[in-house]
């Protein structure tokens, strides 16, 4: 058996799920988001956890079964605790500034950078003197919310040599040592 797909995933209080056909609900305080599982794929939900379970002993089932445990787990936690994702702009003269979910980027290029954030997710920004502004993504889709970092990231990457750009708080950076003096 998949050793993700057997633990059981535990129910916290205010959290119900529902299925019809292959498709579950599950609702929360944070919100209601919906998966669809992979065929051969069921869930059994008895006092306080569930159980996720496969047809058959088959390669892409151990896969699938696995999967699709980790996604449901990723939904309860979602809609009961939520998900937060901390970005770092560093560079002199980097700012980040956001009006309701339009994040706005000064990022050293010639234009300011409009970002729009869907409105699943809940947008905010942190700027402290002697410390690189944070841009703060919460939200309870872990997908949706890992995607709108990625491409928030993806407008300033930070680059090897001063670590200008970009990145997620703790993220460590390898830097490249830059060019040594000639020697004679």
């Amino acid at each position: 058996m998949s050793r993700v797909g057997k633990n059981p995933i535990s129910l916290p209080k205010g959290v119900e799920i529902q299925t019809s056909d292959n498709i579950v609900n599950v609702k929360g305080s944070k919100g209601q988001l919906t998966h669809k599982l992979s065929d051969g794929i069921t869930i059994e939900i008895n006092d306080g956890t569930v159980n996720v379970k496969r047809s058959d002993d088959s390669k892409t089932q151990k896969a699938l079964h696995g999967l699709n445990r980790a996604l449901l787990s990723n939904l309860i936690k979602g809609v009961s605790e939520g998900f937060t994702i901390k970005q770092e702009v560093v560079g002199v003269g980097y700012k980040a500034s956001n009006q309701g979910n339009l994040l706005e980027l000064h990022l050293g290029f010639s234009h300011n950078i409009f970002f729009e954030i869907p409105k699943e997710i809940k947008v905010s920004t942190e700027t402290v003197k002697g410390k690189s502004p944070l841009i703060i993504l919460e939200g309870c889709d872990k997908q949706l919310l890992g995607q709108v970092a990625a491409k928030i990231r993806s407008l300033r990457k930070p680059e090897p040599y001063k670590g200008k750009g970009i990145k997620f708080e703790n993220e460590k950076l390898r830097k490249k040592a830059g060019k040594s003096a000639a020697k004679k």
